[in-house]
């Protein structure tokens, strides 16, 4: 399924690799947090000053000065509010743009994994890793800056202010943030734990959904819309659960966060009147202890509230580290120096082959085939005999545990990846098309082919007409599922075949969706893509079909058996041989035996 790495990076070393290109918005942001935060600090001052110039000079206090603190304290409020919003603007592109690499970053490593690896994940399952699990995070990450460090700094402020005022007053405050920090940092970690299951539950909620979703059809026919239901309300009985005891858990660092702020403002209060009684504190002085009191709340909370939400950033953050630790077991060889060979008619070889997707059951046992170049062979057997295993070892979805598939005798393995599968082409019964334009769909968004080759294949294919019918000729988008025959995506699928011009080519069950108009245009394009007409090359050719007509134009035909070569040989030999096991085949029916 795939090698597990070295111990993944920590989460603040994952982060870190995505907030290094973001030096510009960090400096601007911390440029705004520490002006929003003197700011901020400034306004009790002010008032404070406001207070004592009303209270000392009474009904001689200065109206001058004191139009002036009330204007000065307007301004400040309103500066304050002008760098919130900067602060806020530039959090939210540093929190997204990092986190928005770090999809792409993420869905790039998950297409890299292995065939093992996506057939044990749901789709759904990988889109909750990749949107869900980043989702989380950027939502998170974007007022973490914010509120966290942001509110930390404000913290800070205010202890030293209070400090420069009255030593008492500082150490009683510095004393409560510490032990908030300790009680909140407490309850933090018995809440641990409970937002990553959380997470896990809404991975399986959502690879239940796109897994029914995808077969819906089945499930139509077949009645099955009352277990699919019945097995929905299960999953969202267990996401209910899960969500409860998240929540359970966060809201006891929110509930805490007010307690503490209650006590930490009468304290304040307490110490003030006991000051003030003293003669060592003016009303306003003691106003502004309320002030830096009540101000020290609002981070207080908001740290509260982003320590609840940072379990689930969190258990998000680990999950992708995760995903991002699992390496796939297949990598690129050194290379087999066959650039420039792309078109070139290889010699395949299957070696003393076997292969197992679990180790108890092999699926193919000590195969030994050869193809020779610029032949067809028609490949035959029973649903399970191995027919697609082989061709998935030919593309290297898989490694064999014995033996090797060889092109040109040259161990496959010993290939890049890209530069093996440049030299084969492939066309399955099902037609994967995308949301994105006819060139797009035909090239399989390679810039490189121009527009007239993509015009002369298509219409070379019969799909000449079908094009000029598009709005936007090869620039009209196509939607996935929609907007094509079963015919004219298949012969799409071949499109891409021909505009490729591969060596090598694999059609599997390429043809079976057909109906016999279209048929009749993919026997031309089979004719040209093998050179059996005569006008073009030939490539070497792996047919695994049903069809008797597909079958009788390889030159050579192997019958697998439960993963075993039970014959091969020339078609033209079989066929004249009674005794062989294809010509029982022809005798008795190709399409119901392979069936």
């Amino acid at each position: 399924m795939g090698r597990e790495a070295e111990k993944p990076a920590d989460g603040a070393a994952v982060l870190a690799v995505y907030l290094r290109p973001e030096g510009r918005k960090l400096s601007a942001l911390a440029v705004f947090l520490v002006a929003g935060t003197a700011v901020q600090l400034a306004s009790p001052q002010i008032i404070r000053a406001f207070i004592d110039t009303a209270a000392h000079g009474g009904a001689d206090a200065s109206l001058e000065r004191l139009w002036m603190l009330a204007g000065l304290f307007i301004a400040v409020t309103l500066l304050a509010q002008v760098l919130q919003i900067g602060s806020t603007y530039f959090s939210e592109q540093l929190g997204w743009s990092a986190t928005n690499r770090m999809r792409q970053d993420l869905a790039d490593h998950a297409l890299q994994l292995d065939m093992a690896f996506h057939t044990a994940k749901s789709p759904g399952e990988l889109i909750e890793r990749v949107d869900g699990d980043v989702a989380a995070l950027a939502a998170f990450f974007s007022q973490f800056i914010l509120q966290i460090i942001g509110g930390a700094l404000l913290l800070a402020g205010i202890l030293v202010v209070l400090y420069l005022q009255d030593w008492r007053i500082g150490v009683l405050l510095t004393g409560f943030a510490v032990v908030a920090g300790l009680v909140l940092h407490a309850i933090r970690q018995i809440a641990g734990g409970r937002w990553e299951r959380l997470r896990e539950a809404w991975s399986a909620f959502s690879g239940f959904l796109e897994e029914r979703l995808a077969g819906l059809d089945d499930v139509r026919a077949n009645g099955g819309g009352p277990h699919v239901m019945r097995r929905m309300g299960e999953v969202n009985a267990e996401l209910l659960v899960a969500n409860v005891a998240a929540a359970r858990r966060g809201h006891w660092i929110f509930l805490t966060a007010s307690a503490l702020f209650s006590i930490g403002f009468g304290l304040a209060l307490a110490l003030g009147v006991w000051l003030f009684h003293r003669g060592e504190a003016t009303i306003g002085t003691v106003f502004m202890f309320m002030q830096y009191a009540g101000m020290m709340s609002l981070p207080i909370m908001l740290i509260g509230q982003q320590l609840q939400q940072f379990q689930a950033a969190t258990a998000s953050l680990n999950r992708i580290r995760d995903l991002r630790a699992i390496q796939p077991a297949l990598t690129d060889g050194p290379g087999a120096g066959w650039e420039g060979l792309r078109t070139q008619a290889p010699v395949v070889g299957f070696q003393d082959l076997t292969f197992a997707y679990r180790a108890d059951t092999p699926v193919i046992r000590n195969l030994d085939l050869k193809v020779p170049a610029g032949e067809v062979i028609g490949l035959l057997g029973r649903t399970g005999s191995g027919k697609t295993t082989l061709t998935r070892l030919l593309f290297r979805l898989y490694d064999p545990q014995d033996g090797a598939v060889t092109l040109d005798g040259v161990d496959i393995r010993q290939a890049r990846l890209d530069e093996l599968r440049g030299r084969i082409g492939l066309v399955t019964q099902e037609v994967q098309l995308f949301d994105a334009s006819i060139r797009d769909n035909a090239t399989l968004f390679d810039p490189a082919i121009d527009d007239a080759r993509i015009i002369e294949v298509l219409a070379d294919l019969g799909l000449g007409e079908w094009l000029a019918r598009q709005p936007e000729g090869l620039g009209t988008v196509l939607r996935a599922g929609g907007g094509l025959s079963a015919g004219e995506a298949q012969l799409l699928a071949f499109a891409r075949v021909f505009l490729k011009d591969p060596g090598l080519v694999v059609l599997d069950e390429a043809s079976s969706r057909l109906d016999p108009a279209t048929d009749q245009m993919i026997e031309r394009a089979l004719d040209r893509l093998l050179g059996a007409d005569g006008s073009g090359r030939r490539r070497t050719a792996i047919i695994i079909a049903h069809k008797l007509s597909t079958v009788q134009r390889a030159d050579r035909i192997a019958i697998l058996d439960q993963g075993r070569l039970v014959e091969t040989g020339r078609r033209t030999d079989l066929e004249a041989d009674p005794e062989s096991a294809y010509a029982r085949l022809l005798r008795t029916g190709l399409a119901e035996v392979m069936g």
